[in-house]
């Protein structure tokens, strides 16, 4: 006997759950983006940081200058006194009125011209010995010892020697900045011979370079920076030698304006050239500075 077939009721599946609702996306703000920074206000800001240091220490030593001096018997005179005393020098330094009576530009400009001459001439033959010092240990042996010496001497006393020797007051004065200009351009440039790397050498060799190949594309180069630091000492030497050694001569040159001033008992005009004079080294020193920058490629010393 068969059981009853039992009837199975299929449910329906179940409904598909309803769709969540989607849930909104809410934007967030945008950070803003910094702004560009203005050109203008980074260069100002640049330049006073460099400016600002000096201006405020200068202005604070005339204040200390004026506070120590401001006393009628001080034997310096105060700034103020100075520019009651020699305000035409500092408005004019232009006048000729021929002579040796002249502004200081034209002073300068003499001692600028006699420092140009000697030291052109010691900067050329200053690195030909230095390169040769540099180069050979015979010529090391036989000619630092020399060197050494020599460069000790004071600017001041070859002048007598050269006087006796030249005769005439411009040749000395040459001679004086040539002597002590050159001494710093043999010592750095040799030094700076010596320490080229010995991979350069190698392959100067490797490329069987000609002495001049070899001087103008790699010991040159490499040295460049030594050359430079020389040059720069070099050029405030003669600076300094000129000055001095004009007081002696005489004539036209800065050296003779603060000497002839002294004698006239102006020492307030005296005071006006000396910061000529150290104004005018300065920008010896930084033109070098620069221009053995450019030839190195900021490789010289600054």
């Amino acid at each position: 006997m068969s059981l009853p077939a039992m009837s199975v009721d299929r449910q329906p599946p179940p409904a598909a759950p309803a769709a969540a609702h989607k849930a909104e996306v809410l934007a967030l703000p945008r950070r803003a983006e910094p702004a560009a920074p203005n050109r203008l206000a980074v260069a100002v800001r640049g330049a006073a940081g460099v400016l600002l240091p000096p201006i405020v220490t200068i202005a604070l030593l005339l204040v200390l200058w004026q506070g120590l001096t401001n006393d009628a018997s001080s034997g310096l005179p105060s700034p103020g006194r100075i520019w009651l005393e020699s305000k035409d020098l500092i408005l004019d330094p232009f006048f000729d009125h021929g002579g040796v009576d002249k502004g200081l530009f034209w002073h300068t400009l003499t001692s600028l011209s006699r420092v140009a001459m000697g030291f052109t001439l010691a900067a050329f033959v200053g690195v030909a010995l230095g390169v040769l010092v540099g180069s050979s240990r015979l010529a090391h042996r036989g000619l630092d010892p020399i060197f050494q010496v020599l460069r000790t001497v004071p600017p001041l006393a070859w002048l007598p020697i050269s006087l006796a020797a030249l005769r005439e007051a411009q040749p000395s004065a040459l001679f004086v900045i040539f002597i002590t200009a050159i001494w710093p351009v043999v010592i750095n440039t040799a030094v700076g011979v010596r320490n080229i790397p010995q991979d350069y050498v190698n392959v100067g060799r490797v490329l069987r370079l000609s002495p001049p190949e070899y001087f103008f594309k790699i010991l040159l180069p490499a040295a460049t920076p030594y050359i430079f630091t020389g040059l720069r000492i070099g050029v405030g030497m003669s600076w300094l030698a000129i000055v001095a050694s004009e007081m002696l001569l005489g004539g036209v040159g800065v050296g003779f304006f603060i000497w002839d001033q002294y004698n006239s008992s102006r020492i307030s005009d005296i005071v006006v050239a000396l910061v000529w004079v150290g104004l005018v080294g300065y920008a010896l020193d930084r033109f070098v500075a620069l221009l053995g920058r450019i030839v190195s490629r900021g490789a010289a010393a600054s």
